[in-house]
Formats: structure tokens, C-alpha cells, sequence
């Protein structure tokens, strides 16, 4: 993919299994990720589905480097960040954003919501002061859909879906080139989840970053991906754009995964009167 932001080859990731640890020695480690290649294109959002224990959150931060892979490249706008050290992942950090599934846990409930966010700003020195940086996370609340007086509130006085447009304006701020959306609409309602979706899309056009959504939902990602990754047990079984994935799905697994997507059975003459 001439245009790829990432491109991943042959990329391998073990984590030590907590529950099998002797009393002395480290813990077996247990093969998450089987030599997986793909690459995401500048602007797209890619989803990343798969039944839990597919790997799909482990690959999503293996990405961003939040895990470390055992082998394999993950070129970046392309350098290789697989291997490299804590101090060249620096600079990086500002264009490599995640949005975490629960939002009330992934925010301070000692800092006001403007605190949150204005501190990625003067960390990355994209602003240059405390007045500076309140004012931009004003201007990135409204962007979100949320009042910018909301910087002066703590995140135990906001709504699920209110809390989650933080998390959002918190990524957004430092307008990176690539987001992870980790399962963020799974604990929303179903109105709250169709907000956050339609707010992602019209970000998406304004900033055109780059995104991978990891969910278990089908019906979501059909909605906001570009393309589509197919995750089981570590392994990709099928990759595609979305509307070829849901019309034609290759792989029995991804066949199942789409037909287990909730509809309702309406009856005949619903709507007449009793």
C-alpha cells in the first residue's frame, strides 16, 4: 500500500501468563500475536474485530507501542518503530493518540476536565502556557459537542457519553496523525453510541487523521470503517473494505461474526392497531 501510514510485517507479541508464574522465576509467556502483516492507509479508518482473547486490543497497542513485539516491523510513516527505545518513542507520542474503552477510569477524578486536557498540550509544548493551553481545551470541548465552561467540571459530574467526548478532545488536542479507539462506544447506550460515531466521522473529515477502531460490534464498524481487519486467536483470517467484508465475507469465521449481528424480526401488521 503505496499510501500506508503503518505497514506491519511478520509481527510477533508474547505476554507473561500471570496465572501459571511459579512461586520463583518469571511467568511463562503465552503467544498473543502470529506473525501478522497489514498495512493502514493515511485517512482511513480501519476496524479491528474479533471475539475476546483475539488479540485485537493487544495488536492496537502494539501499534502505538504501548507493548513492545517480540519481532516483526511496524513502520510508522515509514521508520520502523518496533525495536526502538522509551527516549526515540518520545517524540513520537504526540502524533500516536489513544481513546480508552472506560473513560471514567482513563480520567483524573481529582483534575477538572480542562486540566486533562490542557496538560498533553503544555507536555508537547503546543502551548506555551497554562492560559494558553486552557483556552485551546475551550476550543476542543466546543469541537466535541460539549460546552467549553465544561473545562472547570470534574469527570464524576459528567454523563458516560459526556466523559467520553472528553476522552476524545483529550486525543484530538494534539491534532495527531494516527488515533486508537479501543472498544469506545461498548459501554454507551445505543443513542450515546450513534453520537460518538457520527462525532468521529465528521472529526475524521475536518482533521483527517488516521484511525484503527478495535470493537466486537460488527454493526458499529460497518458504519464508521473504511476497511476491515479480521482477528481470531492472534491471527488475521480476513482483511477488506468494508462493504466487500459484510457482502461477501471470504472466511467462515468472519461469515459468523456477520450473521451474529443482532436484528430484530418484525411481524407482519406490527404497526396496525389491536
Amino acid at each position: 500500500m503505496p499510501d500506508a501510514l503503518f505497514a506491519v510485517t511478520d509481527l510477533h507479541l508474547s505476554l507473561p501468563d500471570m496465572t501459571k508464574k511459579p512461586l520463583f522465576g518469571a511467568a511463562p509467556r503465552i503467544e498473543i500475536l502470529k506473525g501478522l502483516n497489514f498495512a493502514i492507509a493515511e485517512g482511513e479508518i480501519t476496524g479491528i474485530v474479533g471475539e475476546s482473547g483475539s488479540g485485537k486490543t493487544s495488536l492496537g497497542r502494539t501499534l502505538i507501542r504501548l507493548l513492545k513485539p517480540d519481532s516483526g516491523t511496524i513502520h510508522f510513516a515509514g521508520r520502523d518503530i518496533a525495536a526502538i527505545g522509551d527516549d526515540e518513542m518520545r517524540p513520537l507520542r504526540r502524533d500516536l493518540q489513544i481513546i480508552f474503552q472506560d473513560p471514567f477510569s482513563s480520567l483524573n477524578p481529582r483534575k477538572t476536565v480542562g486540566t486533562i486536557i490542557a496538560s498533553p498540550l503544555l507536555l508537547h509544548k503546543v502551548a506555551r502556557e497554562g492560559r494558553e493551553a486552557r483556552e485551546l481545551a475551550q476550543e476542543v470541548l466546543t469541537q466535541v459537542g460539549l460546552p467549553g465552561n465544561f473545562v472547570s467540571r470534574y469527570p464524576h459530574e459528567l454523563s458516560g457519553g459526556q466523559r467520553q467526548r472528553v476522552g476524545i478532545a483529550r486525543a484530538v488536542a494534539l491534532k495527531p496523525r494516527f488515533i486508537l479507539a479501543d472498544e469506545i462506544v461498548s459501554g454507551l447506550d445505543v443513542s450515546s453510541q450513534a453520537q460518538i460515531l457520527d462525532l468521529l466521522m465528521n472529526l475524521r473529515a475536518q482533521m483527517n487523521f488516521t484511525m484503527a477502531f478495535i470493537s466486537h460490534d460488527l454493526s458499529v464498524v460497518r458504519r464508521l470503517c473504511d476497511r476491515v481487519i479480521v482477528m481470531r486467536r492472534g491471527e488475521i483470517v480476513e482483511e477488506a473494505e468494508t462493504a466487500t467484508l459484510f457482502e461477501k465475507p471470504q472466511h467462515a469465521y468472519t461469515r459468523l461474526l456477520r450473521d451474529s449481528i443482532p436484528l430484530p424480526e418484525v411481524s407482519d401488521g406490527w404497526l396496525k392497531e389491536s
